[in-house]
């Protein structure tokens, strides 16, 4: 039988060992293919690394995929993760898991994509997404300086903030009607005369892309949600003979982005930081578990337009030093 003397010792001695232990950070992103987010978890890694945390990773299947998302963040709390960051891809019913997760003490800290509303987690590290279409979309119009277009738009899917920021600030970019950067619905316009949803993906991209030039193919301009539907879109329309008068604008900045830019299959696109968002999100993960203190409100993580050639009145970047940034500013 242990003296109370004792007792103690034994429990300030596991205290001080818990206290001993790494910091254990999750991380979950859409997927595990996306190169945007390949990057993400890199970064993460990176940040972990330097820091001294346990890093735990998850995903969904795929984009939307907010049941295995859930399953993550649960598996996450139970291996005693005390900071989540997320990538959520249903904005609005991943709520009720979050919820969970901060009323247990846990940080959750949303990357990239916020949640609807924001206020559901306790901080977001991202991109200005409406800013992203916003200059992608100034791009487009100086470029077309006033001539005819037929837009067509490869969105993300219905719903998801994200998705609509980009697809509503190419528009007010343009010089369109537009929702403000709060809409979670999509904007149009007689210049749009296609909309498809292209989830993000390089197979579904080319799919909508072919169906949109079906609807109409006197297309001219092309906005999509991110690279990987651009690089879809490229392949749809050089198949129809029409890569070379059709104007393809995106946003990530990826390096194989930026190198699609180079070869001028993108001809401007807005370059994020994924690998910044994660190493914030890492350091704040670590600050937690060490202060307490838990990290609040919306970080600008930056964007930057990257394109070759120059257009007047609007500030663009090349793709030499786009490639230099790529994801890892």
């Amino acid at each position: 039988m242990r003296t109370p003397l004792l007792a103690l010792a034994a429990a300030a001695l596991a205290a001080g060992a818990a206290a001993q232990q790494p910091p254990v950070i999750g991380l979950i992103t859409k997927t595990e293919t996306n190169p945007f987010f390949v990057k993400m978890k890199e970064g993460a890694q990176q940040a972990v690394q330097a820091k001294g945390g346990k890093l735990l990773t998850g995903a969904g299947k795929t984009d939307g995929d907010n049941a295995g998302q859930v399953t993550a963040l649960e598996n996450m709390i139970n291996a005693g993760a005390r900071t989540i960051l997320i990538t959520p891809s249903d904005a609005k019913a991943i709520l009720p898991a979050i919820r969970k997760a901060r009323a247990k003490g846990v940080q959750v800290i949303a990357l990239d994509s916020p949640t609807d509303p924001a206020e559901g987690t306790d901080a977001l590290f991202a991109t200005d997404n409406y800013k992203a279409g916003m200059v992608i979309g100034e791009y487009a119009k100086a470029a077309f300086a006033g001539k005819p277009v037929k837009i067509a738009t490869l969105d993300l899917f219905p719903g998801h903030p994200v998705g609509a920021q980009r697809h509503n600030g190419f528009l007010k970019g343009f010089g369109l009607t537009a929702p403000d950067a709060k809409a979670t619905t999509l904007g149009s316009a007689p210049e749009v005369v296609c909309m498809a949803d292209s989830y993000g993906d390089q197979a579904k991209g080319q799919t909508a892309m072919e169906n949109c030039l079906q609807k109409n193919p006197d297309i001219n301009l092309v906005y999509t949600i991110n690279e990987p539907a651009a690089a879809g879109a490229h392949q749809a329309l050089k198949k129809a003979g029409k890569d070379k008068g059709v104007m393809i604008v995106s946003v990530d900045g990826g390096c194989a982005g930026v190198r699609n830019v180079k070869a001028g299959m993108i001809a401007a696109t807005a370059q994020q930081y994924p690998l910044k968002m994660a190493a914030m999100g890492v350091e704040a993960g670590i600050d937690y578990a060490k202060t307490g203190k838990k990290v609040s409100g919306y970080t600008d993580t930056g964007v930057t337009l990257i394109a070759d050639k120059p257009l007047p009145g609007v500030q663009t970047t090349d793709t030499a030093r786009g490639l230099e940034l790529c994801w890892g500013k």
